[in-house]
């Protein structure tokens, strides 16, 4: 939940190679492959794998170079793709929108809308675990998906992407100091001890929103586990987008 942002927020961003700030057009779809996994962001430059992107901020997409690739699987754009049941052939509603963590591209909420989000106002949260398959129409969901969905405003409350931009931008500050103060193996109480300390340290310096960083201090200590594992995940995501990029440069080379 800590790197989980909306599909909604992300596209119209600019798209740029961070390591040349080469612009590379803007976003205009996020695609996903048929097992529901997030796997590349589409823009004017061409498919950007998602191991390939450094960070998404509130105006921009950073990637680590400017490799784009021809995908080589089938994929599905989501948004506006119907739902239904394994037992009906008939639509219940639609995908309006989806939250998938950036990092690692597993999908973490579905938004729906239709007939089955119209208890809830005509939004309805569904979890992936409710969803039995993606084929190339339809995202079948379970027989009894429907008793567990939620509205929007209660079944998004926990994601980072739900609060405001100055929280998110308080959470990664906060996060980039925890970064030499973490270690992998560090205990529970131990991580917590130390998002207080900095918290505290934040605090101090009297030029950040109390209520704000309260907020930002609080879901870094409900998120503690995601916290410690995104700090620890940032090397591998460099050496993976290198070797990606390297393999594909060598493939294409020796045609």
């Amino acid at each position: 939940m800590f790197n989980v942002v909306r599909r909604s927020q992300i596209v119209g961003l600019v798209a740029m190679d961070g390591s040349t700030a080469t612009r590379l057009g803007g976003v205009d779809e996020v695609w996903v492959n048929d097992r529901g996994r997030v796997v590349y962001l589409a823009s004017s430059a061409g498919y950007t794998p998602l191991e390939q992107i450094s960070l998404i901020g509130p105006d921009a997409v950073l990637t680590y170079s400017d490799f784009v690739v021809e995908p080589s699987m089938s994929l599905c754009r989501l948004c506006g793709m119907g739902v239904r049941i394994p037992s009906r052939v008939e639509v219940l509603g639609w995908i309006e929108d989806f939250l998938f963590d950036w990092e690692t591209g597993d999908i973490a909420a579905y938004i729906l809308g239709g007939e089955i989000a119209a208890p809830f106002g005509g939004r309805a949260v569904l979890f992936p675990e409710d969803v039995e398959f993606i084929d190339a129409d339809y995202v079948v969901i379970k027989e009894d998906a429907k008793s567990r969905l939620q509205g929007e405003l209660e079944g998004l409350k926990g994601f980072l992407s739900e609060k405001s931009q100055q929280v998110k931008n308080l959470v990664k500050h906060l996060g980039d100091r925890l970064k030499s103060l973490v270690s992998a193996d560090d205990h529970p109480d131990v991580v917590r001890v130390k998002i207080r300390e900095v918290h505290d340290e934040f605090a101090g310096s009297g030029r950040h929103d109390k209520n704000a960083l309260q907020e930002a201090v609080n879901f870094l200590q409900d998120k503690w586990e995601d916290l410690q594992k995104s700090l620890y995940r940032a090397s591998d995501r460099t050496k993976q987008a290198i070797d990606s990029a390297w393999k594909q440069l060598t493939e294409n080379s020796g045609e």
